[in-house]
């Protein structure tokens, strides 16, 4: 069982990446998961094959407050010592993302009713991570100090805030050229969770006191919750072979899981030919979980005063290890567990992108093709703001960047963001044509590669794609 429990939570936090802005993907049209990030963008092809569980893959790491290097760089310092900095240097704010995305198939084509090929129609499959957890503070530090120095300080629960989920995304959308100036998009999805964890809505605090019946009186006020979907029938006893996991896991891709709806949202509004408007607003959904369900509860005021802190007299018979015993049961008896198989709904991380661009520099060709969204301009630059819903408050990063197409079938875009994790984030990407292959990789805070270990972010995308009618 602890081997099953050990691989799911490396599903959960294994792909690590900092949030899920993909701003160097944003607009670049050149490159046809584009339209996964803004529905109403159009790619630059007729039609598109991605090749299976390679046409589009993010992986990366990320925390907003520390990095590997500040725990376990070598220079002399003791490692406790390091360790506590690291606690009292984070607030309950700060937090550790994980997010990764793999698509299983995907394709896209144009079509239309006349000869102007208005519209575009995209599909596919992948997989999804998605998990943040806060620093847990005030756990944290009794944890490392204990309460006897603590004695009246009052400890808040709610610093315990985490939520974890893979699933799999069925999705479908339309993109519609309304007129010269304005494109509209959308897309529908299917969600299938695969395994899901909770808790963020605790409240209450702890706090220890001088006692009149001990020495320390102990007393808790809590609402703990604490969630859980497709990992009971994991992990039970009863279930040894891992075979049957395997067989669970493929079932739950293949929309055998805990199902969800979404919706995404775009727009284009192009008011001259050098300067468009653009926005999307994503994963607008829910995952309904009834399946393969664990809800745990702990809510009251809870006294614990222990018992005896005194060994007893020999003649008692009680030895140290049987008095050792009585304080661990007293004290897991003293909370009332209530555990139940409570259906429960988790809303996604909704989404948000806008953007500005402004296109100059020299026309490839007088003729311009209808969804060639650069309008033929080799240079373009704008800013991006992005935001995602997440349990304490939304993350925002804004993010300025340059495009540039070298030649027929070469693109280049720099990016520069200022997020939770960084104000030196420099981002590179490239995508290239090599005849109907599209090859593309994008590369966020490239300036930390030289010293990964100081990184407190990283993000790497790339992915192949067969690739036919480009406007170029």
């Amino acid at each position: 069982m602890s081997k099953r429990v050990i691989v799911i939570v490396l599903m959960l936090f294994g792909f690590v990446t900092f949030a899920q802005n993909k701003q160097l993907l944003f607009g670049f049209n050149d490159i046809p998961q584009s339209v996964l990030i803004n529905p109403s963008t159009t790619p630059d092809n007729e039609l598109f094959v991605g090749l299976p569980l390679i046409s589009h893959i993010h992986l990366g790491f990320g925390s907003s407050g520390i990095s590997a290097f500040d725990l376990f760089a070598d220079d002399g310092r003791d490692f406790s010592d390091k360790l506590r900095q690291v606690i009292f240097q984070l607030d309950n704010n700060d937090f550790f993302m994980a997010t990764q995305q793999v698509d299983i198939f995907s394709g896209g084509f144009a079509f239309g009713s006349g000869i102007e090929k208005d519209r575009y129609l995209s599909f596919g499959m992948y997989l999804e991570t998605d998990a943040i957890a806060y620093h847990p503070k005030d756990y944290a530090v009794l944890a490392f100090e204990g309460n006897a120095t603590n004695i009246g300080r009052v400890f808040d629960v709610s610093d315990l805030n985490f939520t974890g989920e893979v699933l799999s995304v069925l999705h479908v959308g339309i993109t519609k050229k309304m007129n010269d100036k304005l494109t509209l998009g959308a897309r529908g999805k299917i969600y299938s969770s695969v395994f899901n964890v909770t808790s963020t809505d605790n409240r209450g605090s702890f706090i220890t006191e001088e006692g009149q019946n001990n020495l320390l009186i102990h007393t808790f006020n809590i609402d703990f919750t604490f969630n859980s979907s497709g990992i009971a029938s994991l992990t039970e006893d009863s279930n040894s072979d891992i075979s049957n996991d395997i067989k669970t896991l493929r079932k739950r891709l293949l929309f055998g899981g805990n199902l969800g709806l979404g919706l995404d949202f775009g727009f284009t509004y192009q008011p001259s030919d050098q300067w468009t408007i653009e926005g999307s607003l994503l994963d607008v959904g829910f995952v309904r979980h009834a399946k393969d369900i664990e809800t745990y509860r702990v809510k009251g005021t809870y006294v614990y005063e222990g018992i005896n802190p005194l060994f007893p007299e020999v003649p008692t018979g009680q030895t140290a290890e049987d008095y050792w015993n009585d304080i661990a049961d007293n004290f897991e008896e003293l909370f009332d567990i209530d555990s139940t198989a409570t259906k429960y709904t988790t809303w996604r991380p909704t989404k948000l992108n806008a953007a500005v661009r402004y296109r100059f520099g020299k026309k490839i060709s007088k003729d311009c093709n209808c969804y060639a969204e650069d309008g033929g301009y080799l240079n373009a630059v704008g800013a991006q703001l992005f935001a995602i819903r997440r349990p304490r408050a939304p993350q925002l990063a804004l993010t300025a960047f340059y495009y540039r197409r070298v030649f027929k079938g070469l693109q280049f875009k720099a990016t520069y963001t200022i997020d939770s994790f960084s104000f030196t984030n420099v981002g590179l990407g490239v995508s290239t044509d090599i005849g109907p292959l599209n090859l593309y990789v994008l590369a966020d805070n490239v300036l930390e590669y030289q010293n990964l270990a100081k990184a407190q972010s990283l993000s790497l995308q790339f992915g192949l794609n067969f690739v036919f009618g480009k406007g170029q």
